[in-house]
């Protein structure tokens, strides 16, 4: 499910009607320095699409009609999420947009998320500010190996964060990404790695959050 923290609520938001010219268009875009910007019914409510700014400049060199309505050139119709939505359909809707619209429990336009607001969360997920290392560990896919590594990990400090790479089917190995706490020092890191090796966990890659 989106948290609506991370979205930006229409009300802070630049938007053009979808009864205003391309001219119109192009004066909004030029004065909010905005690429792209929803489009939405004339009730502010409805998400038509979006409306790049580069859309409109090649239209406008090709000697197009810059008194067509701004809907002659919209874009991304479709692409949208709900604040229901699942993460991953999230994630993979806005992989090509530099937004993507959301609406709310009636379907009407809440606002939108930002590539930059998705990328700050998942940043956020690494625990950067108070991690001392992330652990690179690859495993041979069996059943139960995440298991089996946080129990090593703890049984010397506890597990900050944990990210699993490599998910696909035809994938053999998998890479875990364990970011410990910053009161592991280097003897304790040291020790972890051991016994991981010892499992027949292998560290590919040790990073230094603090170097």
């Amino acid at each position: 499910m989106l948290f609506k923290s991370l979205v930006q609520p229409k009300k802070n938001l630049t938007t053009v009607r979808e009864d205003v010219t391309l001219e119109q268009a192009l004066d909004i875009l030029e004065d909010s320095g905005y690429r792209c910007v929803p489009i939405l019914d004339e009730t502010g409510q409805i998400f038509r699409g979006n409306i790049y700014k580069m859309h409109i400049y090649r239209h406008k060199s090709r000697g197009g009609d810059m008194s067509l309505p701004v809907t002659y050139l919209l874009k991304n119709a479709t692409k949208f999420v709900t604040l229901d939505s699942a993460f991953f359909n999230i994630f993979f809707s806005i992989k090509d947009l530099p937004y993507i619209a959301v609406l709310d429990e009636q379907n009407f336009f809440y606002g939108i998320l930002t590539h930059s607001s998705l990328l700050n969360m998942l940043s956020q997920s690494w625990n950067i500010d108070i991690g001392s290392y992330v652990l690179t560990v690859i495993s041979s896919d069996e059943r139960g190996d995440l298991v089996e590594m946080s129990k090593i990990i703890t049984k010397y400090t506890a597990i900050a964060s944990c990210i699993t790479l490599d998910v696909e089917e035809k994938d053999l190995v998998h890479r875990t990404l364990f970011t410990l706490p910053a009161d592991v020092t280097s003897e304790k890191l040291e020790k972890i790695i051991s016994n991981l090796e010892r499992k027949s966990f292998t560290v590919s890659e040790i990073e230094d959050l603090r170097s």
